[in-house]
């Protein structure tokens, strides 16, 4: 291509690109093939650092860079093309297209050596950079990628990906505050070295996913604070050393699961102001540090199986958590209440420890055949399953009460008057009450009449106590 077939917007590109001088074209045109040219061909000045730097441009026709290797950084900042930018397969030194206007960018397999910037950017078609390898960072602050589609277009848009990053790596951080999307994000098997930033982004795929990150890799946190999904969000399997931060974040998929965290390793989870969650949330088999989750944030819908942390913050009594633990998919899953109990009493709480328990077994029993439903309420009724032991020395106090009254008032007669030591009212209750107890006075007396049925139920009531209370005890002595 000879310098006379160009225009003047085209001539002023191609000499400021020998000395890596910023063209300001303020909405001229320049042909994709003249771009193409300058970047593969040789027209570098000695001394001089060659670079495309063009600003304003309208790019017409195809700048078309597949397999390409560009030795030149290429930032080509608030240009409009009128075709999708192909770098398949391409390899360059550092691209920059913020502010630009793209019907769609086709990067698969993209090398970048530096940073890949696209900041602000407008894309109403996909971004294709699945199994890129970007060396630095990769900007996406402001951008806006896809269209809003009406309501009745909602199903035909819901399976497109309009952001595909999977399998692509970024071995600085991926920073995408404020960006907009609407469709699918892909993120699948992705590696981020350093941060992932979704900070204040909105991703709007109603009805399917939104966010699919599976396997997801980041090198220290994930920062997601005041996100708005709606949509799925996907993140079974991530690795995140650091913190998963959704705090204050929106996450909405009525009917379907809403956030997907399931087999993952998280440092600490934060959902600290976060609204409601508005679907399923599923946390089975994953392992967290630390979780910081309000009870009147927790979604309506948990899947809890497997689940493991050390830490469960803000401290709450154990009345406002139980809850959640009712809301399990899968019904009574005595691991979860174990984690809780766990959980207290890491923290030193060791009352709100046992009221987990408490419920854990009232759970179970709703499990059980009729009759162990009857043995674990009674149980419950007189010493809490061993978790209320105070319960029981108040049934035992109210019985002696009744007994050593009625038998003060209404004195049995001795079986041999003459060998029969005196009469106590209170020893003699404790003789029926109490079966590894005797001070003769059970032996040597007998009542009668309604006195008599009053010494049948003491007694009755005494065996039924005493053992519900030793399973409790050993039941408590066990967990401990």
């Amino acid at each position: 291509m000879e310098i006379g077939d160009l225009t003047a917007a085209e001539v002023r590109v191609w000499e400021a690109f020998a000395r890596g001088e910023t063209v300001d074209l303020g909405g001229d045109a320049v042909r994709g093939e003249v771009l193409r040219e300058l970047l593969l061909g040789d027209h570098r000045r000695q001394g001089e650092v060659a670079a495309l730097r063009v600003t304003a441009a309208r790019v017409t026709g195809r700048l078309d860079l597949q397999y390409a290797t560009v030795d030149s950084p290429v930032h080509l900042w608030a240009c409009v093309f009128d075709n999708v930018l192909d770098l398949y397969g391409a390899q360059t030194r550092q691209l920059s297209l913020g502010e630009s206007r793209l019907p769609g960018l086709h990067a698969i397999g993209l090398r970048v050596d530096g940073t890949l910037r696209m900041t602000r950017c407008r894309v109403t078609g996909p971004v294709r950079l699945a199994a890129a390898r970007i060396a630095g960072a990769v900007f996406l602050d402001d951008a806006r990628l896809g269209d809003a589609a009406d309501p009745a277009d909602e199903p035909a848009r819901a399976d497109e990906s309009v952001l595909q990053l999977n399998r692509i790596t970024v071995e600085d951080s991926l920073s995408a505050r404020r960006m907009t999307v609407h469709g699918k994000v892909r993120l699948d098997a992705a590696v981020v070295g350093a941060s992932l930033n979704l900070d204040d982004a909105e991703l709007h795929n109603p009805g399917d996913t939104a966010l699919q990150a599976p396997t997801l890799s980041v090198g220290s946190d994930f920062n997601a604070m005041r996100l708005t999904a709606h949509g799925r969000v996907n993140l079974r399997g991530v690795r995140i050393p650091g913190h998963l931060n959704l705090g204050r974040a929106r996450l909405s998929n009525p009917g379907h699961m809403a956030l997907r965290l399931s087999g993952a390793v998280v440092g600490e989870l934060l959902l600290r102001g976060a609204e409601p969650i508005r679907g399923e949330v599923t946390l089975r088999r994953s392992q967290i540090d630390f979780i910081y989750l309000a009870p009147e944030a927790a979604p309506p819908t948990v899947w809890l199986e497997g689940l493991t942390y050390t830490t469960l913050a803000p401290h709450e009594p154990a009345e406002r958590r139980l809850p959640l633990l009712e809301r399990e998919k899968h019904g009574y899953v005595p691991h979860a209440y174990e984690q809780l109990t766990a959980a207290y009493r890491r923290m030193g709480d060791d009352a709100a420890a046992r009221t987990v328990q408490l419920a854990k077994q009232r759970r179970h029993r709703g499990t059980l055949p009729a009759y162990a439903r009857a043995w674990g309420h009674l149980q419950d009724a007189t010493v809490g399953y061993g978790f209320r032991p105070v319960r029981a020395a108040a049934w035992l106090v109210s019985l002696l009460l009744i007994g050593s009254v009625t038998f003060g008032l209404h004195e049995p007669r001795a079986l041999k008057p003459d060998e029969a030591p005196a009469f106590n009212a209170l020893a003699y209750t404790l003789d029926l009450l109490l079966p590894i107890i005797d001070f003769g006075q059970e032996k040597a007396y007998t009542p009668d009449g309604a006195a008599q049925w009053l010494a049948y139920g003491l007694i009755v009531t005494g065996w039924v106590l005493a053992t519900a209370i030793a399973a409790g005890v050993t039941r408590t002595i066990s967990r401990q």
